[in-house]
Protein backbone atom coordinates (compact mmCIF):
# COMPACT_ATOMS: atom_id res chain seq x y z
CA UNK A 1 0.00 0.00 0.00
CA UNK A 2 1.44 3.14 -1.20
CA UNK A 3 1.05 6.65 0.62
CA UNK A 4 0.82 10.17 -0.71
CA UNK A 5 2.12 12.92 1.32
CA UNK A 6 2.86 16.40 -1.24
CA UNK A 7 3.23 20.30 0.11
CA UNK A 8 -0.92 20.50 -1.13
CA UNK A 9 -1.60 18.53 1.71
CA UNK A 10 -0.81 21.00 3.93
CA UNK A 11 -3.52 23.06 3.26
CA UNK A 12 -7.49 22.50 2.99
CA UNK A 13 -8.86 19.30 1.56
CA UNK A 14 -11.77 18.94 -0.64
CA UNK A 15 -14.89 18.54 1.55
CA UNK A 16 -15.91 15.28 1.33
CA UNK A 17 -19.76 13.86 0.85
CA UNK A 18 -19.62 12.04 4.12
CA UNK A 19 -22.44 13.22 7.16
CA UNK A 20 -19.21 12.81 9.63
CA UNK A 21 -16.40 14.54 7.12
CA UNK A 22 -13.94 16.03 9.39
CA UNK A 23 -10.55 17.69 8.82
CA UNK A 24 -8.13 18.97 11.56
CA UNK A 25 -4.77 19.84 12.66
CA UNK A 26 -3.51 19.43 16.38
CA UNK A 27 -0.71 21.14 18.15
CA UNK A 28 0.91 20.32 21.52
CA UNK A 29 3.46 21.66 22.90
CA UNK A 30 5.66 22.13 26.48
CA UNK A 31 8.27 24.31 27.84
CA UNK A 32 10.59 22.86 30.26
CA UNK A 33 12.20 25.86 31.75
CA UNK A 34 9.14 27.79 32.22
CA UNK A 35 6.61 24.79 32.76
CA UNK A 36 4.20 25.42 30.98
CA UNK A 37 2.10 23.59 27.69
CA UNK A 38 -0.90 22.76 25.93
CA UNK A 39 -2.05 21.07 22.94
CA UNK A 40 -4.84 23.10 20.14
CA UNK A 41 -7.30 21.99 17.95
CA UNK A 42 -9.56 22.48 15.22
CA UNK A 43 -11.85 20.08 13.63
CA UNK A 44 -13.47 21.32 10.47
CA UNK A 45 -17.21 19.52 10.29
CA UNK A 46 -18.61 21.62 7.29
CA UNK A 47 -21.27 18.97 6.58
CA UNK A 48 -22.27 19.20 10.08
CA UNK A 49 -22.45 22.84 10.11
CA UNK A 50 -19.96 23.50 13.06
CA UNK A 51 -16.10 22.74 13.91
CA UNK A 52 -14.70 21.65 16.95
CA UNK A 53 -12.66 23.79 18.70
CA UNK A 54 -10.20 23.76 21.87
CA UNK A 55 -7.97 24.89 23.79
CA UNK A 56 -5.73 23.33 27.01
CA UNK A 57 -2.96 25.38 28.76
CA UNK A 58 -1.54 23.68 31.46
CA UNK A 59 -0.19 25.93 33.27
CA UNK A 60 2.89 25.60 36.20
CA UNK A 61 0.38 25.20 39.01
CA UNK A 62 -1.36 22.10 37.81
CA UNK A 63 -3.74 23.79 37.18
CA UNK A 64 -5.59 24.36 33.59
CA UNK A 65 -6.99 26.47 31.50
CA UNK A 66 -9.49 24.96 29.09
CA UNK A 67 -12.29 26.00 26.28
CA UNK A 68 -14.30 24.18 24.01
CA UNK A 69 -16.51 25.35 21.67
CA UNK A 70 -18.70 24.12 18.48
CA UNK A 71 -18.39 27.54 16.48
CA UNK A 72 -20.92 26.95 13.44
CA UNK A 73 -19.39 27.05 9.82
CA UNK A 74 -20.42 26.04 6.03
CA UNK A 75 -17.26 25.52 4.48
CA UNK A 76 -13.92 24.01 4.89
CA UNK A 77 -11.96 26.72 3.30
CA UNK A 78 -9.90 27.21 6.34
CA UNK A 79 -8.73 26.79 10.01
CA UNK A 80 -10.48 29.65 11.38
CA UNK A 81 -13.12 29.25 13.81
CA UNK A 82 -14.01 30.26 17.84
CA UNK A 83 -11.06 32.51 18.30
CA UNK A 84 -8.93 30.37 16.73
CA UNK A 85 -6.56 29.94 13.64
CA UNK A 86 -3.78 27.89 12.26
CA UNK A 87 -1.64 29.47 9.02
CA UNK A 88 0.41 27.37 6.70
CA UNK A 89 3.75 30.09 6.09
CA UNK A 90 5.83 27.52 4.24
CA UNK A 91 4.14 23.55 3.75
CA UNK A 92 6.27 21.49 6.24
CA UNK A 93 8.78 23.95 8.01
CA UNK A 94 6.48 26.41 9.29
CA UNK A 95 2.88 27.15 10.83
CA UNK A 96 1.29 29.40 12.69
CA UNK A 97 -1.41 28.97 15.76
CA UNK A 98 -3.62 31.72 17.21
CA UNK A 99 -6.09 31.94 19.89
CA UNK A 100 -8.02 34.70 21.52
CA UNK A 101 -10.41 34.23 23.32
CA UNK A 102 -12.32 33.23 27.44
CA UNK A 103 -10.69 30.01 29.05
CA UNK A 104 -12.05 28.56 32.09
CA UNK A 105 -9.99 28.31 34.80
CA UNK A 106 -9.30 24.58 36.32
CA UNK A 107 -7.88 24.27 39.72
CA UNK A 108 -8.82 20.39 39.64
CA UNK A 109 -8.80 19.31 35.58
CA UNK A 110 -10.55 16.95 36.59
CA UNK A 111 -13.59 18.30 37.33
CA UNK A 112 -14.22 18.18 33.23
CA UNK A 113 -15.42 15.04 33.68
CA UNK A 114 -18.30 16.29 34.09
CA UNK A 115 -18.53 19.45 31.76
CA UNK A 116 -21.60 21.04 32.43
CA UNK A 117 -20.47 21.51 36.10
CA UNK A 118 -16.92 22.69 35.33
CA UNK A 119 -17.96 25.42 33.12
CA UNK A 120 -20.86 26.48 35.44
CA UNK A 121 -18.99 26.33 38.73
CA UNK A 122 -15.02 27.62 37.93
CA UNK A 123 -14.05 31.44 37.18
CA UNK A 124 -13.25 32.28 33.75
CA UNK A 125 -10.08 34.44 32.14
CA UNK A 126 -9.06 36.25 28.59
CA UNK A 127 -6.60 33.83 27.15
CA UNK A 128 -4.46 34.81 23.99
CA UNK A 129 -1.92 32.62 22.16
CA UNK A 130 0.25 33.42 19.85
CA UNK A 131 3.22 30.73 18.77
CA UNK A 132 5.32 29.63 15.51
CA UNK A 133 5.98 26.22 14.82
CA UNK A 134 9.28 25.08 12.99
CA UNK A 135 9.56 21.46 12.13
CA UNK A 136 12.49 19.19 13.62
CA UNK A 137 11.54 16.04 12.24
CA UNK A 138 10.50 15.05 8.45
CA UNK A 139 7.04 13.90 8.20
CA UNK A 140 5.42 10.63 9.23
CA UNK A 141 2.11 9.22 7.45
CA UNK A 142 -0.01 10.23 4.23
CA UNK A 143 -2.93 9.72 2.37
CA UNK A 144 -2.95 5.54 1.79
CA UNK A 145 -3.77 4.65 -1.65
CA UNK A 146 -6.33 2.23 -0.54
CA UNK A 147 -8.83 2.44 1.95
CA UNK A 148 -7.61 1.03 4.97
CA UNK A 149 -10.46 1.25 7.65
CA UNK A 150 -13.79 -0.86 7.61
CA UNK A 151 -16.81 0.63 7.46
CA UNK A 152 -17.69 2.34 10.91
CA UNK A 153 -14.32 2.33 11.75
CA UNK A 154 -13.38 5.33 9.52
CA UNK A 155 -10.94 8.14 11.55
CA UNK A 156 -9.14 9.33 8.92
CA UNK A 157 -8.34 8.85 5.38
CA UNK A 158 -5.31 10.69 5.61
CA UNK A 159 -2.75 11.54 8.42
CA UNK A 160 0.29 12.84 9.30
CA UNK A 161 2.33 13.89 11.87
CA UNK A 162 5.76 15.68 12.66
CA UNK A 163 7.93 16.62 16.07
CA UNK A 164 7.97 20.55 16.25
CA UNK A 165 9.62 23.17 17.91
CA UNK A 166 7.62 26.14 19.37
CA UNK A 167 8.05 30.06 20.09
CA UNK A 168 5.54 32.32 21.21
CA UNK A 169 3.55 33.84 24.13
CA UNK A 170 0.81 32.40 26.24
CA UNK A 171 -0.99 34.79 28.46
CA UNK A 172 -3.87 33.87 30.93
CA UNK A 173 -5.57 36.56 32.80
CA UNK A 174 -2.49 38.66 33.95
CA UNK A 175 -0.16 36.47 33.23
CA UNK A 176 1.97 36.08 30.76
CA UNK A 177 4.90 33.47 29.42
CA UNK A 178 7.40 33.51 26.40
CA UNK A 179 7.13 30.16 25.59
CA UNK A 180 10.31 28.10 23.83
CA UNK A 181 10.03 24.52 23.85
CA UNK A 182 8.62 21.30 21.50
CA UNK A 183 5.53 19.24 20.79
CA UNK A 184 4.18 17.80 17.90
CA UNK A 185 1.29 18.43 15.43
CA UNK A 186 -1.04 16.30 13.14
CA UNK A 187 -3.64 17.00 10.56
CA UNK A 188 -6.08 14.28 9.17
CA UNK A 189 -8.92 14.55 6.91
CA UNK A 190 -11.75 11.90 5.92
CA UNK A 191 -14.90 10.74 7.90
CA UNK A 192 -14.54 10.70 11.63
CA UNK A 193 -16.18 9.38 15.04
CA UNK A 194 -14.70 9.14 17.95
CA UNK A 195 -16.82 6.34 18.68
CA UNK A 196 -15.14 4.32 15.98
CA UNK A 197 -11.81 3.09 17.82
CA UNK A 198 -12.72 0.45 20.64
CA UNK A 199 -9.84 2.25 22.66
CA UNK A 200 -6.38 3.98 21.93
CA UNK A 201 -2.76 4.91 23.33
CA UNK A 202 -1.23 7.82 21.65
CA UNK A 203 1.95 9.02 23.62
CA UNK A 204 4.07 11.66 22.11
CA UNK A 205 7.33 12.92 23.19
CA UNK A 206 10.20 15.19 22.75
CA UNK A 207 13.91 15.07 23.89
CA UNK A 208 14.89 18.43 22.35
CA UNK A 209 16.30 18.58 18.45
CA UNK A 210 17.69 15.65 18.43
CA UNK A 211 15.27 13.25 19.85
CA UNK A 212 11.50 12.15 19.91
CA UNK A 213 8.90 9.64 19.50
CA UNK A 214 5.28 8.74 18.44
CA UNK A 215 3.46 5.48 19.57
CA UNK A 216 0.55 4.46 18.45
CA UNK A 217 -1.91 1.51 20.11
CA UNK A 218 -5.65 1.19 18.13
CA UNK A 219 -7.84 -1.38 19.69
CA UNK A 220 -10.57 -2.62 17.27
CA UNK A 221 -13.59 -4.29 18.63
CA UNK A 222 -13.15 -7.45 16.58
CA UNK A 223 -9.67 -7.51 15.86
CA UNK A 224 -6.64 -6.67 18.05
CA UNK A 225 -5.82 -3.74 15.92
CA UNK A 226 -2.71 -2.08 15.08
CA UNK A 227 0.30 -0.79 17.02
CA UNK A 228 3.03 1.51 15.57
CA UNK A 229 4.82 4.63 15.09
CA UNK A 230 8.35 6.23 15.16
CA UNK A 231 11.40 7.40 16.84
CA UNK A 232 13.28 10.48 15.32
CA UNK A 233 17.13 10.07 16.50
CA UNK A 234 18.05 13.48 14.97
CA UNK A 235 19.25 12.00 11.61
CA UNK A 236 16.31 9.99 10.32
CA UNK A 237 12.80 8.88 11.68
CA UNK A 238 12.93 5.21 12.55
CA UNK A 239 9.80 3.41 11.59
CA UNK A 240 8.63 0.95 14.56
CA UNK A 241 7.31 -2.06 13.93
CA UNK A 242 6.88 -3.05 17.35
CA UNK A 243 4.91 -1.04 20.35
CA UNK A 244 4.31 -2.12 23.60
CA UNK A 245 2.51 -0.51 26.54
CA UNK A 246 1.57 -0.93 30.62
CA UNK A 247 -0.38 1.24 32.51
CA UNK A 248 -0.75 1.96 36.13
CA UNK A 249 -4.11 3.79 36.58
CA UNK A 250 -5.38 6.29 39.37
CA UNK A 251 -8.29 7.12 41.35
CA UNK A 252 -11.43 5.40 41.08
CA UNK A 253 -12.10 6.75 37.66
CA UNK A 254 -9.56 4.86 36.64
CA UNK A 255 -7.34 7.77 35.03
CA UNK A 256 -3.49 6.58 33.54
CA UNK A 257 -1.17 7.57 35.82
CA UNK A 258 1.85 6.10 35.24
CA UNK A 259 3.30 4.38 31.73
CA UNK A 260 6.03 2.17 30.41
CA UNK A 261 6.61 1.66 26.88
CA UNK A 262 9.08 -0.14 24.48
CA UNK A 263 9.53 1.03 20.81
CA UNK A 264 11.41 -1.66 18.12
CA UNK A 265 12.44 -0.47 14.76
CA UNK A 266 14.19 -3.75 13.30
CA UNK A 267 16.98 -4.58 15.91
CA UNK A 268 16.81 -1.13 17.50
CA UNK A 269 14.67 -0.91 20.96
CA UNK A 270 13.90 1.99 22.79
CA UNK A 271 12.41 1.67 26.41
CA UNK A 272 10.57 4.56 28.14
CA UNK A 273 8.64 5.11 31.68
CA UNK A 274 6.24 7.97 31.88
CA UNK A 275 4.39 9.92 34.49
CA UNK A 276 1.21 12.11 34.09
CA UNK A 277 2.09 15.90 35.73
CA UNK A 278 -1.43 16.90 34.55
CA UNK A 279 -4.13 14.94 33.67
CA UNK A 280 -7.37 16.62 32.31
CA UNK A 281 -10.77 14.22 31.27
CA UNK A 282 -12.72 15.06 27.88
CA UNK A 283 -16.13 13.72 26.68
CA UNK A 284 -17.62 13.18 23.36
CA UNK A 285 -21.26 11.60 23.20
CA UNK A 286 -22.91 10.26 20.18
CA UNK A 287 -26.07 8.15 19.59
CA UNK A 288 -26.37 6.94 23.36
CA UNK A 289 -21.93 5.50 23.65
CA UNK A 290 -20.10 7.89 25.58
CA UNK A 291 -16.36 8.20 24.71
CA UNK A 292 -13.62 9.25 27.14
CA UNK A 293 -10.61 11.09 26.03
CA UNK A 294 -7.69 11.42 28.77
CA UNK A 295 -5.49 14.09 28.26
CA UNK A 296 -2.22 13.42 30.23
CA UNK A 297 0.95 16.51 29.68
CA UNK A 298 3.60 13.78 30.92
CA UNK A 299 7.45 13.94 32.06
CA UNK A 300 8.80 10.77 29.41
CA UNK A 301 12.45 9.51 31.20
CA UNK A 302 14.54 7.05 28.88
CA UNK A 303 15.86 3.68 29.95
CA UNK A 304 19.34 6.14 29.23
CA UNK A 305 18.28 8.62 31.78
CA UNK A 306 17.44 11.69 29.29
CA UNK A 307 13.97 13.37 30.18
CA UNK A 308 11.64 14.40 27.72
CA UNK A 309 7.89 15.92 27.43
CA UNK A 310 4.69 15.79 25.34
CA UNK A 311 1.27 14.01 25.79
CA UNK A 312 -0.26 10.95 26.48
CA UNK A 313 -3.55 10.77 24.97
CA UNK A 314 -5.89 7.59 25.94
CA UNK A 315 -9.27 7.34 24.14
CA UNK A 316 -11.35 4.73 25.95
CA UNK A 317 -15.25 3.56 25.06
CA UNK A 318 -17.43 3.67 28.50
CA UNK A 319 -18.69 0.41 29.29
CA UNK A 320 -20.93 0.03 32.05
CA UNK A 321 -19.28 2.73 33.42
CA UNK A 322 -16.11 1.07 33.11
CA UNK A 323 -12.93 2.53 30.38
CA UNK A 324 -12.90 -0.82 27.84
CA UNK A 325 -9.38 -0.68 28.03
CA UNK A 326 -7.97 -1.28 31.50
CA UNK A 327 -6.57 -4.35 30.76
CA UNK A 328 -3.93 -3.87 28.64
Amino acid sequence: MAIRLEPQDEYMHELGPEPNFNESMYFNIFDPANRIGGWFRLGNRANEGQAEMTTCIYLPDGSVAFMYQRPKIDNNDAFDAGGMKFEVIRPFEELRVSYEGKVVMLENPLEMADPKKAFTENPYADGKVELTYTGVSTMFGGEPDESHEKPGEEFAKGHYEQLIAGTGTITVGDKSWDVNGFGLRDHSWGPRYWQAPFYYRWLTANFGPNFGFMGSRIARRDSDGTRGGFVWDGTALRLCDSFEISTGWKGEDSYHDTIQAVLRSGDQEWKVTGKVMTMIPLRNRREGMVTRISEGMTEWTLDDGRVGYGLSEYLDQIVDGRPVGLDE
